[in-house]
């Protein structure tokens, strides 16, 4: 048994909870800044920024789902691992890390060729006008080029973090993120390539991280290993994998899903400065969920681990405290948003109207997150227990029963204020919904054992 595993099954569940969470939400944040840092810099090109600001922001909905298919096997699979490091079954393991990446080839292979081909229909679809059409064009087909690095950055990186290696884990993505904030500026003003070289800057510092991570897996220092005789995929190990990431990628795919109503509604209620606020919101919303999803993710391993060496007062322990530290975090996220939203909508927009705009509807837009991180916690925690089914119901309710019709409905009573309002609604009605649900089954989970 490794120190790290050791640690995961012994060390004192406080302390072990900030030894793997901090690195971890540490390395969220980071990991944020490459898409915010581009917002940044992009919004702030003379004359052109807000519109190219928009263009951009009209992107994320495809980066969306992109990420979300490596959290597809990166967030399944890593909690199996590290379920099966708990056993004591390290040839398990290797099965499953070995199977995720053949997984996440296959998927950065397949969604670069149908983006490329499709790109400005679906673009057009997702919200785009005339004017911002060829900003996201030329972003998103710079971006694409790199899906294979994303891939194996972002979904490679939760097998070392699962194993107690968070420091490690943040490495990866300070590594890129540092190098994206240093070429950004370069690319966009420097060589005058705007939001070319945003897009630029980007794929060559996730590169960096990808290259980062599957070093670290194929080296001694890992508790389990990228082996030549494990790539071939091992399909009840994808099965498994894919069973419990689906609740995660749904997560993260209803988002892009979100993104697209948003835009859509807005630019059929109020045109392209409302879609420009949506960016700004959605970016100041990630600042909030970054350092909750963070946490939730450094936290997990720990319940896992001990839950499938059957040690469940600890995992109980570390629920208790996962569940606060994520409340005083969204807690702090809405109160920042009511005290200062102009001061924080001018981190991405010196265009008056925009700012003017955005300022506004912040308030409204994040009168929900407060309780947002007692969703997060707990179907986190569902996602660590080995629950595929309820996190699947978690991660529809939120975003797919709730969300998405109430910005279909509200609208037509409330305008586009309607649109904005049906954030908050969902947040506060799903988060009551999940605490409820995971009072009433956490016990019973616990008293059956791991793998039964």
């Amino acid at each position: 048994m490794t120190k790290q595993e050791e640690q995961l099954g012994t060390e004192r569940p406080v302390k072990l909870i900030f030894m793997l969470a901090v690195p971890s939400v540490a390395a969220q944040f980071i990991n944020v800044l490459y898409n915010i840092v581009d917002r940044m810099y992009i919004g702030h090109i003379p004359e052109v920024g807000a519109t190219a600001l928009t263009g951009v922001g009209l992107t994320f909905p495809i980066i969306t789902i992109i990420s979300a298919f490596s959290a597809f096997v990166g967030a399944g699979g890593a909690p199996l691992a590290a379920i099966e490091l708990g056993r004591g079954k390290h040839d398990a393991a290797e099965r499953i890390l070995g199977t995720a990446v053949s997984l996440l080839t296959a998927f950065a292979v397949v969604l670069t060729v149908v983006f490329l081909i499709f790109k400005e229909p679906v673009l057009y679809l997702f919200g785009a006008s005339s004017k911002t059409i060829s900003y996201a064009v030329d972003y998103l087909s710079i971006y694409l080029i790199g899906t294979l690095f994303v891939q194996l950055a972002l979904g490679l990186n939760m097998f070392i973090t699962c194993q107690g290696h968070a420091k490690t884990a943040m490495l990866s993505v300070v590594i890129g993120a540092v190098l994206n904030i240093v070429l950004d500026p370069v690319f966009i003003f420097a060589l005058g390539m705007g939001v070319k070289g945003a897009a630029l800057a980007t794929i060559i510092s996730q590169a960096a991280s990808a290259v980062w991570v599957v070093v670290f897996l194929c080296s001694s220092r890992s508790a389990f290993r990228i082996r030549r005789a494990c790539l071939r995929p091992d399909v009840h190990q994808a099965k498994r994998t894919m069973a419990l990431g689906i609740s995660p990628f749904i997560m993260q795919a209803t988002e892009s899903l979100i993104i697209i109503v948003f835009n859509t509604q807005l630019q059929k209620y109020g045109g392209d400065l409302y879609v420009g606020s949506m960016t700004i919101l959605q970016s100041l919303m990630q600042l909030v969920f970054v350092p909750v999803m963070g946490f939730t993710q450094g936290t997990q391993p720990i319940i896992s681990f001990n839950y499938g060496a059957g040690k469940t007062e600890r995992v109980r322990q570390t629920v208790r405290i996962m569940l606060v530290v994520t409340l005083c975090i969204t807690t702090a996220g809405w109160l920042a948003a009511n005290l200062f939203p102009h001061i924080l909508v001018r981190i991405f927009t010196s265009d008056a109207e925009l700012l003017t705009v955005s300022a506004a509807v912040l308030p409204v837009f994040m009168g929900g997150v407060w309780i947002f991180g007692g969703q997060t916690a707990c179907q986190s925690a569902f996602v660590g227990l080995g629950q595929a089914k309820i996190s699947l119901f978690l991660a529809l309710l939120r975003k797919v029963i709730i969300l998405i019709p109430f910005a279909y409905i509200l609208p037509c009573f409330l305008g586009l204020k309607g649109i904005y309002l049906a954030e908050p609604v969902s947040d506060i009605t799903a988060a009551l919904t999940t605490v409820t649900l995971f009072a009433l089954r956490f016990k019973k989970i616990l008293a059956v054992p791991a793998g039964e």
